[in-house]
């Protein structure tokens, strides 16, 4: 079966781990999978297809990073010898080589982020919480602090998740977004739709990397909605309890010399 079509800066490898999306700017080892690799909704360490992803990445399974995600905004730095399954946290960022950085998605945003420079790199997940609390600019910002990162070298993807198209909220959720301090304008570009109730998360993001202080141009989003396309991904909102998981994976660049 052929993929959806992607943007151009995206493209379809066949992998160990299955049909895989990529994004041409991401340097480092990275990808997005699809439901073609086994991942269950239950954090269940060494279960299922884990393995074939470490393969794709070059690692043993041992070296993969997962976290307990609560739909924050909480930023984890991962490295050898640190173990993270049991942190509570929805962003993962490193320099470390020996390590696979990954978040589980079923509808939300799985965010890529590399530093074309330092190697550096961050996997987000960004649901609406996450995305309220500002979980892709807390990324950014431990880059910097912790890495030394410049956001000029930094280029960002978002992989699919659901999109306009489909996630239609209550009004809770706008009020919840503008309780967490997002202005108004920006609240009105995030909603389309009749009667404004679609939430875009993939507007969302883009808008808060680029305050963030990444380039217009260094922030792509593959316009895949997980909701739409169901012989290819997982959707929460489609599946419900019975959905699986789709994971987005990144492994950071050698330092250069």
């Amino acid at each position: 079966m052929t993929p959806p079509p992607c943007p151009a800066e995206f493209e379809w490898i066949a992998r160990e781990a299955g049909w895989t999306l990529v994004c041409r700017a991401l340097e480092p080892r990275h990808g997005w999978t699809t439901r073609g690799l086994a991942l269950p909704g239950a954090d269940e360490p060494g279960s299922s297809d884990w393995p074939r992803l470490a393969t794709d990445a070059g690692l043993a399974p041992e070296r993969i990073v997962r976290l307990r995600q609560v739909h924050g905004a909480d930023v984890v730095e991962a490295r050898t010898g640190l173990t993270n399954g049991g942190r509570a946290a929805d962003a993962l960022v490193s320099r470390d080589p020996g390590v696979l950085l990954t978040v589980r998605v079923a509808d939300c945003v799985p965010l890529l982020i590399a530093d074309r420079s330092l190697g550096a790199v961050a996997a987000v997940h960004a649901g609406w919480r996450g995305t309220g609390a500002g979980v892709a600019q807390r990324a950014v910002e431990a880059m910097i602090g912790t890495f030394g990162c410049r956001v000029a070298d930094l280029a960002a993807a978002l992989g699919p998740s659901i999109g306009p198209c489909c996630y239609e909220v209550g009004s809770a959720v706008r009020d919840a977004l503008q309780e967490a301090g997002w202005s108004e304008a920006a609240i009105q570009r995030w909603f389309t739709g009749p009667l404004s109730g679609r939430l875009n998360l993939w507007r969302a993001n883009q808008d808060q990397l680029i305050e963030a202080g990444l380039d217009v141009g260094a922030v792509f989003t593959s316009g895949l909605c997980t909701a739409c396309q169901a012989g290819w991904f997982h959707s929460y909102r489609r599946e419900k309890e019975r959905a699986g998981r789709m994971a987005a994976y990144i492994r950071a660049a050698a330092a250069p010399p």
